[in-house]
């Protein structure tokens, strides 16, 4: 029997600097522009993550529910990642992350981690496993136009 694999990545050369990647990623109003799982429907303006700790609520497009997202890793323009969850449950277990490596022609080298080592609840297994790196790159894809767009 093979071990599942159970974090999955996605990276890409962008044509912007991390700060204006970044702040397309900390603003959760901006997300579902980029979502390339097509989960995520809107949030209210006003979110912009600043720091570890913070929480952001978002609409998701599946059953039309909102979710905290509880950032657990931060670095401005450089790492940001959160664990979402029902609004006032405990965080189900997988995790979001984004790092952001600066490349001396002035590009940057934007890293997508759907990470969900930590998920044992088997409702929601089907739609962690049917996260693939394609989806993950189809949202850096949709970022860098955004960012490219912004240079």
């Amino acid at each position: 029997m093979t071990e599942e694999l159970r974090i999955v990545s996605a990276e890409r050369v962008v044509v912007a600097s991390p700060e204006v990647i970044f702040e397309l990623i900390a603003d959760p109003a901006q997300q579902p522009r980029w979502d390339g799982n097509d989960n995520l429907s809107e949030a209210a303006p006003g979110q912009r993550v600043h720091q570890g700790g913070d929480v952001f609520v978002m609409k998701i497009t599946t059953d039309g529910q909102y979710r905290e997202n509880r950032v657990v890793e931060f670095e401005e323009d450089r790492r940001i990642a959160w664990l979402p969850s029902p609004v006032g449950a405990v965080a189900p277990g997988h995790l979001w992350r984004w790092e952001l490596e600066p490349q001396a022609d002035g590009t940057t080298l934007v890293r997508h981690t759907y990470d969900w080592t930590a998920l044992h609840d088997e409702k929601r297994m089907v739609r962690a496993r049917a996260t693939t790196a394609d989806s993950l790159l189809a949202s850096i894809d949709r970022l860098a136009a955004l960012a490219e767009s912004v240079v």
